[in-house]
């Protein structure tokens, strides 16, 4: 059978078509690269992987996606949960995320282990965690701690934290017993008296469970013994040394855009919370509430300064984490952190870290 050919009619049309295709893709070139007048350049994609599910630590972020700022700036933002096996930190460094929330007692210990990501910005000015636990159970203060049952998570940091806090206390940091919990809810817990107190953030689980569900609690919160334990940066916003160095323009623009938002989040907090909940739904509106109202207070206390890091905390955390022996002599602690990306750096007069 011949192969059925085209008419030369059709020929003709098809070769003008093209012929227009190329002029008009031309024409685009030549207006920065825009397809035909008045087009939206397209958007990069840039992912965020979360250090837990979202929350009011990321408010800032949701409210500069909601109110449009990283779509203004050419940038399509998404927010990752991290599945059950994401190390945030290995999943930056690899570049399956642009961007990953962190801490600063996870970001050392990675980077000690070859790890090649930094820190960009400090989410919160001070550290916000407590130990909590009920009031029956007598916790008062760190001499209380002796000889109780601790809920842990799992990590070595926890037992060099908790040990330095008891021997603070004028306790015995080998009389208290750890009992991994994992991240659950840990009222259960309590109440059942598995343990007898936790770590937990006073922007959130504290604000849950004393404030909405009126649980009778104490809290011993760890910037109230900054004598005894260093302050330190947790959450952090990470990303990875590759990408400062290839594309340190998309990390300037995702920076400026990201502080503008917890800037509006300290300035609004009704307006971050209700940008968080509608993205994520399934939020208790109430805690959220309340929850952004509280850290409006803690972001930073110059709003301008949002995101900087000093040097000092983090010398004296790395420090703390030695004599722990978390981390060998040596690192390189200011190659951890740099303040560059932030919008106000040139303002403050900071540079990096380094």
């Amino acid at each position: 059978m011949t192969p059925h050919r085209p008419h030369p009619s059709m020929v003709a049309a098809i070769a003008l078509l093209l012929t227009v295709l190329i002029v008009a893709s031309a024409c685009g070139s030549s207006r920065g690269g825009r397809t035909a007048a008045g087009a939206t350049p397209k958007l990069r994609r840039v992912d965020v992987m979360l250090d837990w599910t979202p929350n009011t630590n990321h408010s800032g972020m949701y409210l500069a996606r909601a109110e449009g700022w990283y779509r203004t700036a050419g940038l399509d933002v998404h927010f990752i949960e991290p599945g059950s096996n994401d190390d945030v930190l290995q999943v930056v460094a690899s570049g399956r995320a642009q961007f990953g929330i962190s801490a600063s007692e996870q970001l050392v210990p990675a980077r000690a282990q070859g790890v090649p990501v930094v820190s960009l910005a400090a989410i919160i000015q001070h550290n916000t965690s407590s130990l909590m636990a009920l009031k029956s159970s007598g916790v008062t203060t760190l001499a209380d701690l002796s000889g109780k049952r601790y809920g842990a998570f799992g990590e070595d940091f926890e037992k060099a934290l908790v040990a330095q806090m008891v021997a603070c206390g004028g306790g015995r940091p080998g009389s208290v017993k750890f009992v991994d919990v994992g991240n659950v809810d840990y009222r259960v817990g309590l109440e059942k008296h598995f343990y007898d107190f936790v770590w937990v953030f006073d922007g959130w689980d504290v604000i849950r469970l004393r404030d909405i569900d009126k649980l009778p609690i104490t809290t011993l919160p760890f910037i109230a013994h900054t004598g005894c334990i260093p302050d330190w940066y947790t959450p952090v916003l990470a990303t990875s040394e590759h990408l400062i160095t290839s594309d340190p323009t998309l990390v300037r623009t995702f920076m400026a855009v990201t502080a503008r938002g917890y800037r509006a989040s300290i300035a609004h907090p009704a307006a971050a919370a209700a940008a968080l909940t509608r993205a994520v739904p399934e939020l208790d509106p109430k805690l959220v509430g309340l929850s952004a109202a509280y850290l409006a207070q803690h972001y930073a206390a110059d709003p301008a300064a949002w995101g900087q890091q000093d040097a000092a905390v983090w010398d004296r955390f790395v420090a703390f984490l030695q004599r722990s022996k978390l981390v060998k002599p040596g690192f390189d602690t200011a190659a951890a952190y740099t303040n560059a990306f932030l919008p106000s750096a040139a303002a403050a007069g900071s540079s990096t870290g380094s």
